[in-house]
């Protein structure tokens, strides 16, 4: 492999937009007509990492980058922002959540630096309760990771109200947090090793 030019990149952008300029299709998307593409492709690059395969992982980034791209080269067509703003957020975004690296923070272990990572965004986004910003369409068990996460980091108890189902998979969510275990990736491990 060599290291990346940025060619392709510039290539591909310019390719979006032809194909927004003369493709009848995809002149009349939209960022909400799009929404379960991007959807889609997210759970299928999620599949292809589940199954290791590389080719199948390159394929699948390639088809969630086109999101990006298509909502990126919809948004510059209504003067909203350009791919390049996009870029630019998110660099900024790195660099400010990453003193470790870019500043003068020290570096330490990674829970440590995640700490610090969400230290900064809470600073930048000043939430107004715990699950402002997650989205309701989460899988439930990420879903039920974040609210815990948050909880835990305002120094809230987090004990589930009951016994019922609900209750007990909260609680199991809990314990694959408390031994370091994302629920929803072990979930997915279990029902893949049933086939």
């Amino acid at each position: 492999m060599t290291a990346a030019s940025g060619e392709p990149l510039l290539e591909f952008l310019e390719v979006m937009r032809r194909l927004r300029a003369e493709c009848a299709w995809k002149a009349g998307q939209t960022h909400r007509s799009l929404a379960r593409y991007l959807l889609e492709e997210t759970h299928e690059t999620l599949e292809a990492i589940d199954t290791g395969d590389a080719g199948h992982l390159r394929e699948e980034l390639g088809d969630l980058l086109l999101q990006v791209y298509f909502h990126a080269v919809i948004a510059e067509e209504s003067g909203e922002f350009t791919l390049d703003d996009v870029a630019t957020d998110i660099v900024a975004k790195m660099v400010r959540r990453n003193p470790h690296v870019f500043g003068a923070g020290e570096g330490g272990t990674p829970e440590q630096i995640n700490e610090v990572w969400e230290s900064i965004k809470r600073e930048e986004k000043r939430r107004t309760s715990v699950t402002e910003g997650l989205p309701p369409g989460l899988p439930a068990l990420l879903y039920a990771d974040k609210v815990l996460d948050r909880l835990q980091r305002e120094g809230r108890p987090a004990e589930p109200a009951g016994d019922g189902v609900g209750d007990r998979l909260l609680a199991l969510v809990a314990e694959a947090r408390d031994q370091g275990v994302d629920a929803e990736q072990a979930l997915r491990d279990a029902v893949r090793r049933l086939l």
